[in-house]
């Protein structure tokens, strides 16, 4: 006689990080390109390479709001109130967007 396993296997809810950590940064990415390449004539006062920098701190703010995303819904799945963790994670996404953007900017066009 065979002894039979009558164990069902629980579902495994693992939450990447990377996939809202890449969509927060390409986010970023659409929202600067909009005010960088938007520029016709930049002030020679701001350097021949000033692009860099918004174009590198501003991602990286996204990418933190969206790590900040995956975290929340991990929480949720622990319990957290999935409502509550995505208006949560929203705001802090915004607000982090806002501060990369001004971050990047400074010194250049938002004086």
């Amino acid at each position: 006689m065979t002894t039979q396993n009558n164990l069902t296997a629980q579902p495994n809810h693992s939450v990447s990080i990377m996939k809202p950590v890449l969509i927060g940064a390409a986010i970023a990415l659409l929202v600067i390109s909009f005010f960088v390449f938007g520029v016709d004539y930049p002030n020679p006062a701001w350097g021949k390479y000033w692009m860099i920098k918004p174009l590198i701190i501003t991602p990286l703010a996204g990418a933190t709001g969206g790590a900040f995303y995956a975290f929340m819904a991990y929480q949720s799945s622990r319990g957290f109130n999935r409502t509550l963790a995505i208006l949560l994670s929203i705001v802090v996404y915004l607000i982090g967007l806002w501060l990369g953007t001004v971050l990047g900017l400074a010194g250049t066009m938002w004086n």
